[in-house]
């Protein structure tokens, strides 16, 4: 498969406002199509990981909202309209509600889904 339409793709987490689409397109890539409402932290459910960070790097595009990502050495603002690369060692938190789109490494996208899926309800 090489393309991916967002209401067909899986649902690979949900609940509480959050959703997680996620399809492997080409042979090692995953794209994931991400909600997140306002106030919403993956930080809960990525303890455990290595510095309690999400340790896979994502490329994609904020399509909504805006999104404040914890790493090792502060923060950044991602707005609505910016393409992005998120490198290992992050947390994302919806300042308002947001959409993305992102690519990423099947294999690491996996470890950290199942990671996140096992600490989240």
């Amino acid at each position: 498969m090489t393309a991916a339409k967002r209401n067909d793709t899986p649902v690979a987490i949900e609940g509480n406002g959050v959703e997680l689409r996620a399809l492997e397109v080409g042979g090692d890539m995953t794209a994931a199509f991400v909600r997140l409402p306002q106030g919403a932290t993956l930080a809960p459910a990525l303890v455990g990981l290595p510095d309690d960070l999400c340790q896979c790097p994502h490329w994609g595009y904020l399509l909504k909202g805006r999104l404040r990502m914890l790493t090792r050495t502060g923060e950044e603002i991602y707005e609505a309209g910016q393409a992005f690369y998120w490198p290992p060692g992050h947390a994302p938190e919806a300042v308002e509600d947001c959409e993305y789109v992102d690519f990423s490494p099947s294999e690491d996208f996996n470890e950290v889904l199942d990671h996140v899926k096992s600490h989240m309800g």
